[in-house]
């Protein structure tokens, strides 16, 4: 039972409702004592916790972005040690997929996505990676009501206690807290979201957290998280083909990921709709379906004779796509074989 309770003070605020407990400590709502300003006041439980409250306001505390849970005040020498920040009115994302399930808005779904890239790209160009980038740390300052009319604004990202600096001084604060041990190896982080290299106490960079990212996409288009081969489109037959694509590109190996989460943002960027691709022009070219020098039916930008999707919206612009049968990547007709597990096409000729 805790010890804290409604109307406790804590620095210059006032506890007023308890918004999450579990074995670290607990988060509360909580009021300036004379300003009236709301804001949320982590304090920890455990002993343990007390180095990652530590770390995540040593982490937090240089990052200023509007899609970042503002660092406001840190005392982990304090009797309870707290860190006050930003509080944000609304639910996690993690709610809204247990309650909206493959209903989550595929609109709502880019948005909230953008909004988390551009966190991350704020937070990987000042050398911090996440780590923990997952559901239940998506904040949205909207009533889930709301969700299909949500702003990029509106989405949070919070928890940054598992964050990873470079840097002597800065990564032995940040490496020394919690973590959990798989297999006899020390990783930290979520294993749902976990990337392989994470998982295997690798080397990590920025990559590690689009890999979340990607799990995260499926999960709000789908309602469930990947399994196999299966692409979003294979689960929701509404959900456009550059979606499957932007997936793919991060749910995937180190090597064949986005390279930053600038160029994941850069793959959504300018799409003016996320409805079902809208038939292309007629007037084929042989083997096509479309005539060259077409344009976009989304951004009117160019596209070549022999693409399949816009280069500059990631609109699909073929009229169809083919797919490889053994993991469903995304194929060109002429291709003979998968270039991304190799089997043979040309059985997709006969």
């Amino acid at each position: 039972m805790s010890a804290l309770q409604e109307g406790d003070r804590i620095s210059n605020y006032l506890l007023e409702e308890r918004l999450g407990a579990g074995s670290f400590g607990e988060v509360w709502r909580a009021r300036h004592h004379m300003f009236d300003d709301i804001v949320a006041v982590k304090v920890p439980t455990d002993p343990q916790y007390v180095r990652n409250l530590q770390r995540e306001g040593v982490a937090v505390h240089g990052l200023r972005h509007p899609n970042i849970v503002r660092a406001i005040d840190l005392d982990p020498y304090a009797d309870p040690p707290y860190f006050v920040m930003e509080y944000v009115d609304g639910p996690s994302v993690r709610a809204v997929i247990d309650e909206r399930g493959a209903s989550f808005p595929v609109r709502a779904a880019v948005t909230i996505l953008r909004g988390i890239l551009q966190a991350l790209t704020a937070a990987h160009d000042g050398g911090l990676v996440h780590r923990d980038v997952k559901p239940a740390n998506i904040l949205l300052h909207q009533p889930p009501e709301d969700l299909a009319s949500i702003t990029e604004q509106a989405v949070k990202v919070t928890d940054f206690g598992l964050g990873h600096v470079g840097g002597t001084t800065t990564q032995s604060i940040l490496q020394s807290g919690s973590e959990i041990t798989e297999d006899g190896r020390s990783v930290a982080g979520t294993l749902a979201y976990m990337s392989p290299e994470q998982k295997e106490g690798g080397k990590l960079d920025a990559r590690s957290d689009l890999y979340a990212c990607g799990i995260m996409l499926f999960e709000m288009l789908t309602g469930e998280r990947p399994q196999g081969h299966d692409l979003p489109s294979s689960l929701r037959t509404e959900v456009p083909g550059y979606l499957d694509e932007c997936f793919r590109r991060s749910y995937t190996r180190l090597e064949r990921r986005y390279v930053s989460a600038r160029e994941m943002l850069g793959a959504l960027t300018g799409l003016k709709d996320v409805s079902a691709p809208a038939p292309v022009s007629p007037m084929p070219v042989r083997g096509t379906g479309r005539r060259p020098g077409a344009e976009c039916t989304q951004c009117q930008a160019r596209v070549e004779q022999d693409d399949q999707f816009c280069i500059r919206c990631g609109h699909q612009v073929a009229a169809s796509v083919p797919r490889c049968p053994a993991c469903q990547g995304y194929v060109r007709s002429s291709d003979l074989f998968c270039m991304f597990c190799g089997n043979d096409l040309r059985v997709l000729r006969q």
